[in-house]
């Protein structure tokens, strides 16, 4: 991809479209505009359109049934392009990714681009019955969802060998934020504290994820996949633990796992259990993770809520 007017290489602010405007992706755009950048995006909502339109985003509809209603102008000047929108049971160009489907000629088109991200998952690693995973890792996925991204991450990665864009994987792990945490749960009334023994999952709070793609943005290195995660894997009843001794709670009773009343969802992400390294963002990218751990997030959550 060529020089572009928005290259931030040299130093420019660029335009960013993100596929997706949810809650990691908008955690980018929104510090990108702080920067003074442009930003788009798309959202399957009229109301979300109109509140993200006030906060200086151009927003488009798109979903899986209805791609962009005048692409080449959506797209028209765009620097930098992420997509977390995640893939579907259908049979879209072999991937079930709805933005592969319906834009990947358009997006292969684009002669300004000079870096693309695609939001992907560490479920696409399986389960490791607690070991470590790296971005080497065999993807050995434990269920469809997981074989899914496995596709996709595929698809995304033939337009760097294919047609030579500026495409790199982010693998995140489970993600959490204000209004999305352990605190969110427990305030709600709805936290469990389920007991597996041994059973651990990696986090990573949103400001990191929104750090992690900015320094990737500043380092681009096509073709790379980076794991998402903060240092310390932990025991999701530690998590609920902290979470009620910040708000000063009775934690929820211990349940053993085959008790409990769970979700065919929820259960499923209990199949895999292990440890997501993150040297790679560190050694590669330079980050510094602001909550190395969910102490750190939690603390820093809880500080917001009772500051607005």
């Amino acid at each position: 991809m060529g020089e572009a007017a928005g290259e931030t290489r040299a130093g420019k602010p660029g335009r960013l479209f993100c596929f997706g405007l949810g809650y990691s992706a908008l955690a980018l755009a929104r510090r990108l505009l702080a920067e003074g950048w442009s930003a788009a995006g798309t959202t399957r909502s009229h109301d979300k359109a109109r509140r993200l339109s006030a906060e200086g985003i151009e927003v488009f509809l798109f979903d899986r049934g209805r791609q962009l209603e005048d692409p080449a102008s959506a797209l028209a000047g765009v620097t930098h392009l992420l997509a977390s929108v995640p893939p579907g049971p259908e049979v879209e160009p072999g991937t079930g990714d709805p933005v592969l489907g319906h834009h990947r000629a358009d997006i292969a088109a684009l002669e300004s681009l000079t870096w693309l991200g695609y939001l992907s998952t560490t479920g696409v690693y399986g389960d490791r019955d607690g070991g470590w995973v790296d971005e080497d890792s065999e993807l050995t996925p434990t269920g469809e969802r997981g074989r899914r991204r496995v596709a996709a991450e595929a698809a995304w990665l033939e337009l760097w060998e294919r047609d030579g864009l500026p495409v790199h994987l982010f693998r995140l792990a489970g993600i959490y934020g204000p209004g999305r945490s352990a605190l969110d749960t427990v305030r709600a009334g709805t936290a469990k504290r389920i007991d597996k023994p041994g059973q651990v999952f990696s986090r990573i709070h949103v400001a990191d994820i929104a750090s992690v793609l900015r320094a990737s943005i500043a380092r681009p290195s096509p073709g790379a996949a980076y794991n998402l995660s903060d240092d310390e894997a932990a025991p999701p009843q530690e998590v609920i633990a902290h979470a009620c001794e910040l708000l000063g709670r009775e934690p929820p009773p211990l349940v053993p796992f085959q008790e409990a009343q769970l979700s065919d969802m929820a259960r499923s992400f209990y199949r895999d259990n292990k440890r997501v390294s993150n040297a790679r963002i560190k050694d590669e990218l330079g980050v510094a993770l602001t909550y190395p751990s969910y102490r750190e997030g939690l603390r820093a959550i809880l500080a917001e809520m009772e500051g607005s």
